[in-house]
């Protein structure tokens, strides 16, 4: 198969989808829908392609892609670094027996807790986002009688042109010190003041789903051209660029992504190219891809178990998940290609709206997706590149309990993520009687 689907996607002898030799309809039988399913073959190909494709730097899962064990553990095996965003996803991180040493720690809004967390595990870096940050990372590492390494973030003020909810390099952001403003430079003179915090580098992310490599050459630019300055200014080179991450991913036939050979020699020809032209040792490089990974990766298997057919208006066929696995069509007007995955069928083609089992009108998994007339209660339906930003992000909207995850590979099966079951839902309840 082409286009959004995994790898190892195929059709068996009977027509079913499969998935690293596993057919879906096993899959629903033995574990239930809806369900994430992970090759794991196309997972780890990813990885590699992204360590081919940028040689000397240093690649970085973002785990907010998807941030549970056997992923992390998966991207570990690989040698990727691992960034975390989070008190819990650094505790996951740990969990999965990633050294700290090889964590990066994001975010806008650290708490002293996950400041304190980060230094007495050691994380490789501190993502450091803000004045109030600095300070407060001053004073903790001050407190351990530790220098905490850090990146300062930096708001280069480039519209990556993506939708504007992932889009975070423009000037009014919530991440990173503004460059526009002067900020920036504020930030670093502060620091060259203080005694426990040291700045090895710059982070410059730009935002998400991103196609065409522009923007990320914009950025190079960017951010090279701030170190040269600071070099100049005061008399400091700064060794680390951390690039960000980004680059899109092929959700339905439509996409058209960059390639990451393409992505990987346009930016690295853009670093040396800089570098000479600055009279700039080039950096130690880091990327950040998260979606880029996993999203590719993974389907989501639904049953279908309603069709309403309204003559003249439109055909709605319900799936018994929805937007709380899968909130991208509500929150970003995303789209996925869907398809009917136990069955081939010879029937002709109409666009019909698959819709999730929520009490919400905004519930869509795929407006205008071309299903066969005869689709039938309990056919399972297949959506593509659900990887990232799916159960990172689901709920339990309508107490609903989140699906399990699955990794296959050579026709083996072997659990990811457990069901929620009913009891999980009301486990951290508080009776009032």
């Amino acid at each position: 198969m082409t286009g959004p689907w995994p790898l190892t996607a195929d059709r068996d002898a009977d027509g079913a989808l499969t998935i690293g030799g596993v057919s879906v309809r096993e899959l629903a039988r033995e574990h239930g829908t809806p369900l994430w399913v992970v090759d794991e073959a196309d997972l780890r190909t990813r990885c590699r392609r992204y360590v081919e494709g940028f040689p000397g730097v240093e690649v970085t899962y973002a785990s907010k892609a998807w941030c549970t064990t056997g992923v992390l553990q998966l991207v570990d095996e690989e040698g990727l670094l691992i960034d975390v965003a989070s008190g819990g996803e650094l505790f996951t991180a740990l969990n999965a027996g990633v050294p700290a040493d090889r964590l990066i720690l994001h975010g806008n809004n650290k708490s002293e807790d996950e400041l304190e967390r980060a230094l007495d595990a050691g994380v490789g870096r501190i993502v450091v986002d803000s004045f109030d940050e600095l300070e407060r990372l001053e004073r903790l590492a001050a407190a351990r009688e530790v220098v905490a390494p850090v990146w300062l973030r930096i708001t280069p003020g480039i519209d990556a042109h993506t939708h504007e909810y992932v889009r975070t390099g423009h000037d009014d952001s919530k991440f990173g010190f503004t460059l526009s403003l002067g900020l920036a430079d504020q930030a670093f003179a502060r620091a060259l003041e203080l005694d426990h915090v040291d700045v090895v580098g710059v982070h410059a992310h730009i935002g998400s789903q991103i196609f065409g490599t522009d923007p990320f050459i914009a950025n190079v630019e960017v951010a090279l051209d701030l170190l040269a300055r600071w070099r100049d200014e005061h008399d400091v080179t700064l060794a680390e660029l951390n690039l960000g991450g980004g680059m899109g991913i092929r959700y339905t036939h439509e996409d058209h992504p960059v390639e990451v050979h393409r992505y990987g020699k346009a930016v690295l020809e853009s670093v040396d190219e800089r570098c000479e032209a600055l009279d700039l040792p080039r950096p130690r490089l880091i990327v950040e891809p998260g979606r880029a990974i996993v999203g590719p990766s993974t389907i989501t298997l639904y049953e279908v178990g309603t069709i309403k057919e309204l003559p003249g208006l439109s055909t709605w066929v319900s799936v018994d998940g929805g937007m709380s696995d899968n909130i991208r069509p509500a929150l970003y007007d995303a789209e996925h290609d869907v398809l009917l995955a136990n069955r081939v069928s010879d029937a002709e083609p109409r666009a019909v709206t698959v819709v999730g089992k929520h009490c919400e009108s905004g519930d869509l998994v795929r407006d205008h997706a071309p299903l066969p007339r005869d689709l039938a209660l309990g056919d399972l339906l297949a959506v593509a590149a659900t990887g990232a930003y799916t159960a990172s992000m689901a709920s339990n909207y309508n107490q609903l309990p989140r699906p399990a995850a699955v990794r296959v590979r050579d026709g083996q099966v072997q659990p990811l993520v457990h069901r929620e079951t009913e009891e999980d839902l009301i486990r951290r309840d508080v009776p009032l009687r």
